[in-house]
């Protein structure tokens, strides 16, 4: 696994699948849901009018200014350790990666995409477990963690 998992997602420099056994997945076989939420474009602030009451419609500036807006990035992750004390050391030492960041900061870079974004932790669902945590063997689960990204790139 370490082969196939191993390199693909780096945060802070950090390889998630080598350091906390984290990955990118899909809700289902084919989904493409981590690549739409990465590669949307953010919206862009809105332009400033003026609304005169005796002439129709808004009055903008000649040149418009575009400047992107913020926007949020779900990411769906599972995460497999080989016990079940293994994973929950796990999932605990991931989500306070994610939390903390380098200052609060994540440098989020998709190896395969060439694309690094900076962003912060904003949120999480609760996970869904994939086996079953009060029985002794390999875990694995999966959850969605929502990140902002304050000036996209794209």
């Amino acid at each position: 696994m370490d082969k196939i998992l191993g390199g693909l997602v780096l945060i802070n420099g950090v390889d998630i699948w080598t350091e906390y056994g984290a990955f990118l997945t899909e809700e289902k076989k084919g989904g493409r849901e981590n690549q739409t939420s990465i590669l949307k474009p953010s919206k862009v602030k809105k332009h400033t009018a003026v609304d005169i009451r005796e002439e129709n419609g808004k009055k903008y500036s000649q040149k418009l200014e575009v400047a992107n807006d913020e926007r949020e990035v779900t990411l769906h992750f599972a995460l497999f350790a080989d016990t079940q004390a293994g994973w929950l050391e796990r999932y605990r030492a991931f989500i306070a990666f994610l939390k903390q960041g380098n200052d609060g900061w994540l440098d989020v870079n998709f190896t395969e995409l060439g694309l690094t974004l900076r962003m912060f932790y904003a949120d999480s669902t609760k996970f869904e477990p994939l086996t079953y945590l009060w029985k002794e063997g390999k875990q694995a689960s999966r959850f969605k963690v929502k990140f902002t990204e304050p000036a996209p790139i794209i």
